[in-house]
């Protein structure tokens, strides 16, 4: 497999043990995703959800997205043109919320060691991230299986499950 590069524009740190409610906080989930996103994180960085840009990646310590099983959470990092979240561990849901919306999520132990404004890139060798700073120190990360970066690729598992569904054969040609 050919090594894929994204560049981003900068980093963005948080701690450890970052919530749900802090990236979707509950009192606008009756809200759509523009409402939600623009509520990201403001309880810990009141700067990030008008100041990220696209291709931006967002560096947390250990647990993040533990809390509820709210699947904007995920949303809102995405809708805000989050490239990945790089983090030493994930609650389990948040998890799979989202790769399920063409979140990457990458599990790198060093990932701490990443500054605020750092600029980084990804690559994937063979679906091992690697996190290149522009210092060319290299961070290695957990590898992602294929199928969850092909989500990632696809936009999400509903991208992905049209996808397989448009390439079935249509009920009339199965009954002629």
């Amino acid at each position: 497999m050919s090594v894929q590069t994204f560049k981003t524009h900068k980093v963005w740190r948080v701690g450890s043990n970052v919530d749900t409610d802090a990236l979707a906080p509950g009192a606008y989930m009756k809200h759509g995703m523009d409402v939600i996103a623009a509520h990201c994180l403001e309880v810990i960085r009141s700067d990030f959800a008008n100041g990220v840009k696209f291709g931006d990646v967002l560096v947390a310590g250990p647990n993040f997205g533990i809390g509820s099983s709210r699947e904007q959470a995920a949303g809102a990092l995405k809708h805000l043109g989050i490239a990945a979240v790089i983090a030493p561990s994930y609650s389990g849901l948040f998890f799979r919320n989202a790769f399920n919306l063409g979140l990457l999520l990458l599990t790198c132990p060093e990932a701490e060691s990443l500054q605020e404004n750092d600029q980084v890139n990804l690559q994937y060798p063979d679906n091992t991230p690697q996190v290149w700073t522009t210092a060319g120190r290299v961070l290695s990360c957990s590898p992602v299986p294929a199928f969850l970066m092909d989500m990632v690729h696809a936009g999400g598992l509903v991208n992905v499950l049209k996808k397989r569904m448009a390439s079935l054969p249509s009920q009339a040609s199965l009954q002629t």
